[in-house]
Formats: structure tokens, sequence, C-alpha cells
């Protein structure tokens, strides 16, 4: 009984990597200096330049960035509140353990109602009633002098730093958008769960959470997709992929490349170096595009003008394969789990997946149908079996 009781008290373990962990701590270390600096340059020897809650932003700032407690409005507006806060419970109330907790518990109720809900901000009210003299002295110019200078100069350092690292500062929630512009859901997100889902359980959860909807969506989101992976990692490309694959290569003529998709009845054709690596895909979609078939009475006419050779050697129009087809193609390994494909055929509106193997050689071609004939099989099986 002593073991889970002490459980409970035992420090959580986190997932951050060493180079997570080092950007964190040198970016606090920059951002700290960076604000000691300007603000002791601004505001001079003899007045306040930093302000010890400072060191707690830093915390938010440079490790949570993607917290909605870390966000600029959140940093700015809740440490400026809560010190204007604290201000008016000594000016009111005067210095004692009373105004501390008042300016705390008021600091809070502020921050809710501005929607800016920043921690630190309650060590800022805290610091303004217990801050001695020289604080008092200072009144309300506490929280517009000092504090809002270092909480828009951290939040600056926080906006260079960690985009020059890589993380995404300020960290605003986006939508997928539906590749057909239209307001359906992405096909992925249609079965099992949904955003909805997501804003109607945060609803009724009611408390406040250290991380922002859209991360909390993208880990949701990942764990099915790991679940998938357990029930259908077993099938790889290689398995359903075609193996006799037509392809073209960057010099093809185009109405060679036409011919071939027409005899074969496909509607992608890989194209290849003479080393057999894919540089690019060519699809009925690349043809119409470039020759403009928007007037689909004249398509025919059209399509054999695009197809029909200029006999020049220099010249606007397109005349191979090379010249209209998409470069550098999303492709698959030959082990690779078609549940990992599923995302990419689904929501990002790809039709066709060329397969390589090790050396980046096409070794075959995926498409959607291979993909719906794999998932319909293996959840038929999964039906036998379980009768």
């Amino acid at each position: 009984m002593l073991k889970p009781l002490l459980e409970r008290w035992l420090p959580l373990p986190h997932n951050a990597s060493l180079s997570e962990r080092l950007r964190a701590c040198t970016g606090a270390m920059l951002g700290l200096l960076l604000t000691a600096v300007c603000s002791h340059w601004l505001l001079g020897d003899a007045a306040i330049y930093l302000v010890a809650p400072m060191g707690a932003s830093a915390v938010l700032l440079f490790c949570l960035p993607a917290s909605p407690l870390a966000q600029p409005w959140s940093v700015i507006g809740g440490n400026v509140v809560s010190g204007l806060v604290g201000a008016a419970c000594v000016r009111w109330f005067g210095p004692g353990m009373a105004s501390a907790a008042l300016a705390s518990c008021g600091a809070i109720a502020a921050m809710f109602a501005l929607r800016c809900l920043h921690p630190p901000g309650g060590a800022v009210a805290l610091t303004t009633v217990i801050g001695g003299p020289a604080v008092h002295a200072a009144g309300f110019g506490f929280a517009l002098g000092p504090v809002l200078l270092n909480s828009a100069v951290m939040v600056l350092g926080a906006v260079l730093y960690n985009n020059l690292s890589g993380r995404r500062y300020p960290h605003a929630q986006h939508a997928t958008p539906n590749p057909h512009a239209t307001r359906d859901p992405l096909p992925t997100g249609r079965l099992g769960f949904q955003s909805a889902d997501l804003d109607a359980v945060l609803r009724q959860y009611g408390q406040v959470l250290d991380v922002s909807r859209d991360d909390l969506e993208a880990i949701i989101q990942q764990t099915e997709m790991r679940a998938y992976q357990r029930r259908f990692g077993q099938i790889r490309c290689a398995s359903i992929m075609s193996q006799d694959v037509v392809t073209v290569e960057f010099g093809t003529p185009l109405a060679t490349a036409w011919q071939l998709m027409q005899r074969h009845r496909v509607a992608a054709l890989p194209v290849l170096n003479p080393g057999r690596r894919v540089i690019g895909i060519v699809t009925q979609g690349d043809f119409l595009r470039h020759s403009g078939l928007d007037d689909f009475t004249s398509l025919p006419a059209r399509l054999r003008q695009f197809l029909r050779p200029s006999g020049r050697s220099h010249g606007d129009k397109p005349e191979v394969v090379g010249q209209i087809m998409t470069a550098r193609p999303q492709t698959a390994a030959l082990d690779t789990p078609i549940v990992d494909l599923v995302p990419l055929m689904a929501d990002s509106g790809l039709h066709h997946i060329p397969v390589v193997d090790a050396a980046g050689r096409c070794a075959g071609i995926l498409t959607q149908s291979d993909l719906m004939a794999a998932l319909y099989e293996s959840r038929l099986a999964d039906m036998q079996q379980a009768a």
C-alpha cells in the first residue's frame, strides 16, 4: 500500500530528447540575457530592469512554446494585468499577507476573464505586493514599465529563437483544408475520431489544458494510426503493388505516353531516369491541365493538337513527358506498411504512388484500388477468423 502512495509523488517520465532539452535551455538563457540587456539599456541602472517571474515565463516560452499558456497575449497580457492587480491591492489595502493572497487571487480571475492565463502572472502579482519599497513606490508603473518591457522583449526573443530552431511560434491553431475546397471533413476523419468529438469532450472536461487543441488532436490521430498499424501493419507495399509497371522517360514524346495510357488503361506513368530511379510521375490530369482542356466540346481536337509534335526545336509548346510531369513525386518503400499510405491517398488526393527498392529504383506502383482491395481482404479475413 505504501508503494502506490509513494509512486504518486515520484516525478513522471518525459519524452523530451536530449537535443530538445538543450534547445530549450539555450533558448531560456538567450531570452533572459536579451531581456536583461535591452531592459537595462532602456531603463537605466537605478530602475528595476528585470523582474524575477521572467524566469518562469522563460520556461513556458522556450520549453513549451505550443502551450496556450505561452502564447504572446498570455505572456504579455497575463504578466501586465497581474502587475496592475497587485499594484491596486497595495494601494487599497497596503502591503501584507492578506494583500499578497488577494493579489494572486485577483490576478488569476483577471487572466481568466481576459483569456490570458499565464502561471508566472501569479508571481508577478505576488512580487508587486512583497517586492519592497522600490516596487511599491513604482506603483502601477511597475506593471507598465519593467513588467511590460520584460514580457515584450521575452516574447520577441521567443519568436525569433523558436522559429529559427524549428518550433512554430506563435502557435496558432490551424485546420487541414479539404483538397477539394468543400466543407466535408477529410476522408480519414469521417469515421472514428472527429474534430467535433474532441470539441464536445473538451467542453465537458471544463478544465485548463496545457496543450493546444490542434496538438491534442494530432496526438489522438497519431495514436489511432499506431493502432491501425498494429492491425494492418503486416501488409506491406511489396505484397499488393503492381510489379509490371508501364513507365516512360523524361524524353518520351507526349503522344507516345498518351498512347501507353490508353493501351494499358492506366491513369499515371512513373517517369524514370536511365538508372530506373523515379524522377517524376505523369498523369492524365497533367495532360489535361497543360493542354488547357477547359472547353469539353472541343476536347478531342484540342488534345490531338496538343499531342501532335510541332516540328520546332524551340518553342513554348511541351513536346516530351519531362515538360509536364510532376517532379519528385511521393514514393513508398517495399516494406512500407500500407496503412501509412491511407492519409496520403485519402486526404492528400494522391491516386498513384510509385514503390522503390532499397537502391531507389522503381519496383512497382500502388493505386487507390490496390489499397482498397487490400484493406477489404484484411477486414474480411478478420471477420472470418472471428466467426
